[in-house]
């Protein structure tokens, strides 16, 4: 790992390159300082960060929910340029396949989490994937995962199908035994549930003025995000009278949202 003050280097040049969000990402972003510090010093990095006057907004890439650092929820919350997004890969939630993914989490865990984040996060976006597929996903289990992600309604969903990787755990000690097309549906069928929950959560944007980061500007449309979505990942805020506007990428404006679409907003800039 980089060490707080070169990291904080890093990001005041790239401020020097007119960047204004910074992304913050690792393969478990929360075990940032313990190769360096002996201690996870995530919040202190992002604190640090965030001390920087020309970054707007920080955002947190891949925190597993296992050994979640309690100081990190705090900081999301009380620290208004982080922005209120995590992606955290859930990857399933009976602990059948849990035990079996070697998650080193369970289920109750999993969602004793989810609660308290949103509890003390009200308005968090929280973007997550899901396997399906994998060796010994039985049709109970996936019946588990339909559940868990009706219920809790994620903003952002990815899902992915098992394919063996060659030296990996599952590869070595589990046979592939779901068939391709078996994967392919229960991927289809998480995925059509997901397209109605963002529908209904984008609906729940309609009429708020929201601010957003312009990301590209040409003749016909202007496209922003808000610091609910994370770049070329997640969905984007299409606005519609933004012609009348002298707007450029990188600028942030205060947008109103008149619709919504399965994975997009429409806006007009206030």
């Amino acid at each position: 790992s980089k060490s707080i003050k070169d990291l904080v280097a890093e990001a005041k040049y790239l401020t020097g390159q007119g960047v204004k969000e910074l992304i913050v990402i690792a393969q478990d972003s929360t075990y940032y300082g313990l190769d360096l510090y002996g201690k996870r010093m995530i919040s202190e990095l992002l604190n640090e960060l965030s001390k920087i006057d020309k970054i707007e907004w920080i955002r947190l890439h891949y925190a597993y929910p296992a050994n979640f650092p309690k100081d990190l929820i705090e900081t999301i919350k009380n620290n208004p340029k982080i922005c209120k997004y995590i992606d955290i890969p859930f990857q399933h939630i009976s602990d059948n396949m849990l035990k079996l993914m070697r998650r080193g989490i369970t289920k109750s865990e999993t969602i004793e989490f989810v609660e308290t984040i949103r509890k003390n996060i009200p308005d968090i976006s929280i973007r997550t994937t899901f396997l399906v597929g994998h060796p010994g996903e039985t049709k109970e289990d996936f019946k588990e995962l339909v559940d868990f992600v009706e219920k809790y309604q994620f903003d952002r969903v990815g899902v992915f199908t098992y394919s063996e990787e060659e030296g990996t755990h599952a590869a070595v000690a589990m046979k592939d035994n779901i068939p391709q097309k078996e994967k392919e549906r229960r991927s289809a069928e998480l995925m059509e549930l997901q397209q109605n929950i963002s529908l209904a959560n984008n609906q729940k944007r309609v009429g708020q003025l929201l601010k957003v980061i312009i990301d590209s500007v040409n003749e016909d449309e202007i496209i922003g995000r808000t610091e609910y979505d994370s770049p070329e990942v997640d969905q984007e805020v299409l606005l519609s009278n933004a012609q009348n506007k002298e707007v450029k990428v990188g600028d942030f404006v205060n947008v109103r949202i008149l619709s919504a679409q399965d994975y997009d907003l429409i806006g007009e800039i206030s």
